[in-house]
């Protein structure tokens, strides 16, 4: 629960900017009228409280599962193990996570609002729901990608103890880190794209109802292939960096707890 909780913090603050790069770039009124560089750390307290919990969530449910599937386990089977555990974890993560992001990419695309303003002004309109607005997209963004990045990590990593004879450094961790989340970051911007304007959608729109392919569809129609990539750049790059703070942070506080 520390460990994850460290990391979450440490990743998400430092990255912000980029994350708010990446949000403004996939928002359908465009970057600049979304704020441009204007107010770059805009939703940051969202963000700030939201990361601890989000992260030791996950990694207990991660850790937990892994264990509890590693019994009896062949070595071939480990990658679904590791895809089942990721996948899971991401589940009662985004239990958390969501909430957060909507508030938190509401405020990065109207910096002169205040977090605490967005937060009132969803929950009056919306209620609850719109604080969960988001929550299918999100999950069916992040197993895919958790099934890439976490069975990526563990191979990495293994290949590298194998090479050098014993379990590696967490900063050899944290470079596994970087190629996996940089990779899984990729392959998933698409559904990176739809979770972005869905939660930014306007309440009674045809995104707002929260159908993943039907957004995907819309902006095929209006921006073709470059639309589905939009932010990749800045998404790849901040979750490189992104997987060389979060699992290298995670794996020597864990060492260091332990």
């Amino acid at each position: 629960l520390k460990a994850g909780g460290i990391a979450g913090v440490c990743v998400d603050l430092i990255l912000f900017p980029l994350d708010t790069v990446k949000t403004r770039l996939q928002s359908p009124q465009g970057f600049r009228k979304a704020g441009g560089f204007r107010g770059i750390y805009a939703g940051v307290p969202s963000t700030a409280i939201g990361s601890f919990p989000n992260a030791a969530a996950f990694f207990i449910t991660y850790e937990n599962v892994k264990s509890i599937l590693y019994h009896g386990s062949t070595s071939h089977l480990t990658p679904a193990a590791h895809m089942v555990a990721a996948s899971l974890g991401e589940v009662v993560a985004c239990l958390i996570r969501v909430p957060s992001e909507v508030v938190k990419q509401r405020a990065q695309v109207s910096p002169s609002s205040s977090t605490l303003q967005i937060l009132s002004h969803t929950l009056y309109h919306e209620g609850i729901r719109g604080l969960y607005r988001g929550y299918k997209s999100t999950v069916l963004r992040e197993i895919p990608f958790s099934l890439v990045q976490f069975p990526l990590w563990e191979s990495l990593k293994d290949l590298w103890s194998w090479k050098r004879g014993h379990v590696v450094d967490s900063w050899q961790s944290a470079v596994c880190g970087a190629f996996a989340g940089g990779f899984a970051a990729a392959v998933t911007t698409p559904l990176d794209v739809a979770k972005t304007r869905i939660m930014l959608a306007k309440a009674g729109s045809s995104n707002a109802s929260g159908n993943v392919l039907a957004a995907l569809g819309g902006i095929w129609r209006t921006q073709g292939l470059s639309g589905l990539f939009a932010g990749v750049v800045p998404r790849m790059a901040a979750i490189s960096l992104g997987g060389f703070i979060f699992l290298g942070t995670y794996e020597k506080t864990r060492q260091l707890l332990l």
